[in-house]
């Protein structure tokens, strides 16, 4: 089990492999503990707290937590666009197309110097 110091929430995600929602196996991939610790824990404090504030509970961080993504994020970049993508595809989409647009103005800058009258193709392609 993690110590609270070393919880990052951002890695905090519903399991897509989960039984209900993935909610029990998301919070133990979390917490670094087994699955059937947490659902164990679930089931004991449901009659304690009450059915229906522990299924409302539940419900709510099955909405709320996002989805597991489906590959790993391999750096803070990725990270971060999905969770822009799952919190707002439409943010997502005017990232991605804003990137998109500067790729291609640098390839419309490359391709009209190289088109140009004064690029030099036997001096670039030939080494005297």
């Amino acid at each position: 089990m993690r110590h609270i110091s070393e919880l990052d929430f951002r890695n905090l995600y519903r399991s897509r492999r989960g039984a209900i929602l993935g909610v029990c196996k998301g919070l133990a991939v979390f917490l670094d503990v087994p699955v059937y610790a947490v659902r164990l824990g679930v089931v004991v404090l449901t009659p304690f707290t009450g059915v229906w504030p522990m299924l409302a509970a539940y419900l709510i961080a099955g909405f709320v937590i996002k989805p597991e993504p489906v590959l790993a994020p391999a750096s803070d970049e990725e990270r971060d666009f999905y969770d822009d993508y799952v919190s707002s595809r439409k943010n997502a989409l005017t990232r991605v197309k804003r990137r998109f647009e500067a790729l291609e103005r640098r390839v419309r800058r490359l391709e009209d110097h190289v088109t140009s009258r004064e690029y030099d193709f036997d001096r670039r392609l030939h080494r005297p």
